[in-house]
């Protein structure tokens, strides 16, 4: 894995963390910290982040909801507020449908800017990982994936 990398974060992997501070994906946020790494999003997928850090089940203070929207979208390139492909004119290219319509904003973020990588535990979108329209484009792996490749590429080379 090359230290530059484009990234979308789907809403899970975003929980996982700014909220709960998963320390196995330790390695995963200070990527997401490194001059290398560009994440990647849009409108609709922090508006769906702002939803879901509202969830009664996680209890978490407005305040705290607050804090954790505004710095995850300070870190967006754009902002978050790209609307899709820089030329409106031209179709975007075709992508597989996910089996889970609310998903599938990340597959287009990931397409229309270019992403590296789609991080996500989300099983529909894990089943299109090897789709052709896929593959060709970006990578979709799951976070702790993500981290062992990050391990495999910081590794001393083993070859003699």
């Amino acid at each position: 894995m090359k230290n530059d990398s484009r990234l979308v974060l789907d809403t899970n992997t975003v929980m996982a963390l700014w909220l709960f501070r998963d320390p196995g994906l330790a390695p995963l946020a200070a990527h997401c910290e490194s001059p290398g790494c560009v994440l990647l999003g849009r409108a609709d997928a922090l508006e769906e982040l702002r939803r879901v850090l509202a969830y009664r089940q996680f209890a978490v203070p407005v305040e705290t909801q607050a804090a954790i929207l505004n710095d995850y979208a300070a870190r967006l390139a754009g902002g978050g507020d790209e609307a899709g492909a820089d030329d409106a004119t031209a179709a975007p290219p075709a992508l597989p449908a996910c089996r889970d319509p609310d998903d599938q904003k990340f597959l287009e973020i990931a397409r229309d800017r270019a992403a590296t990588h789609l991080v996500t535990r989300d099983k529909a979108l894990l089943r299109l990982a090897r789709h052709r329209l896929v593959r060709e484009r970006f990578r979709i792996l799951t976070p702790e994936r993500f981290v062992a490749e990050l391990a495999d590429a910081l590794a001393p080379d083993a070859r003699p």
